[in-house]
């Protein structure tokens, strides 16, 4: 009679440890991590982990003993994307880890809405601008999805225009270019000449405390805070993008779900027209575009 394997060895075993671990140190979708984080380790698909659990596999030692210290790092809110090394984001898989900000499900809305400013360009080769680009997220969205476009992102940060700088050679974008340096005036070259501005910039106030301990102990601090209000980055980009943008030119800006009104009259102030603040799918104040007079 075949000896049988350890009730622990199996994926079903494995995966309920795992959960009740994460579930205790207050991750917030513990089922889903862990099998993301076995997916991983195994390097498969996570539709396959829901096979192997259905089925019962078995785990090798050394399989089984990867997963227990990538759940640890978890269990200790190191950021889910740090521990794979990777980011989802719109129909790309980006490059990530310490020194740049993780991009966000929520940040995809503001990438839509400057992809649908850039396809309303009337022009063979519009030019779009990402400021403050971090892993090159929005900027890539734009370059592959418009792919007639000619994008320039620019990040000031050392560490994510690397992680930027990688992500442009994965994901193979001939028509972005990256530059290190500060938007106030990395860009001078383009000015009078582009048609969407589009930033998902700092915007926590300075006193405000993060509540995910993994945005509080590991995305840096410069992609998060922006003065006492949080708006002195935007302030400076609505100055910028008039100065970069030609006429009928879009301003697109992600922010804190409390920030449109503020954002709205700066912008106005300034002198961009028809300013409005739209929801993402959550239903939440997400982003502000503007057009320029």
């Amino acid at each position: 009679m075949s000896e049988q394997p350890a009730p622990d060895a199996t994926v079903p075993a494995v995966l309920a440890a795992a959960r009740e671990t994460l579930t205790a140190a207050g991750v917030a979708d513990p089922a889903v991590d862990a099998a993301l984080l076995l997916a991983h380790v195994l390097d498969t698909s996570r539709g396959d982990i829901q096979l192997k659990e259905t089925l019962g596999h078995v785990l090798s030692d050394a399989e089984r003993d990867a997963f227990a210290a990538v759940i640890t790092r978890r269990a200790a809110r190191e950021p889910l994307q740090h521990i794979t090394g990777s980011a989802p984001f719109r129909y790309m898989e980006l490059l990530v880890g310490p020194g740049v900000f993780v991009p966000r499900p929520e940040t995809e809305i503001v990438a839509q809405y400057a992809i649908d400013a850039l396809w309303a360009v009337a022009a063979p080769e519009p030019i779009a601008v990402d400021l403050g680009t971090g892993s090159g997220a929005i900027a890539l969205a734009m370059a592959t999805e418009v792919p007639h476009s000619r994008v320039v992102a620019v990040e000031r940060s050392v560490d994510a225009h690397a992680w930027a700088a990688k992500n442009v050679a994965h994901v193979g974008a001939t028509n972005l270019e990256l530059r290190n340096g500060s938007f106030v005036d990395a860009l001078d070259d383009l000015a009078g000449t582009v048609a969407v501005i589009a930033s998902n910039p700092p915007y926590v106030p300075a006193d405000a405390i993060p509540r995910d301990l993994e945005v509080r102990l590991y995305d840096p601090k410069e992609a998060l805070y922006s003065g006492a209000d949080g708006l002195d980055d935007i302030r400076v980009i609505s100055g910028v993008g008039l100065r970069l943008g030609h006429a009928g030119a879009t301003i697109v800006l992600e922010h804190g779900e409390w920030q449109g009104a503020d954002i709205r009259e700066i912008l106005t102030k300034d002198g961009w027209m028809a300013a409005a603040t739209h929801q993402d799918l959550t239903m939440r104040d997400r982003v502000t575009t503007a057009v320029h007079p």
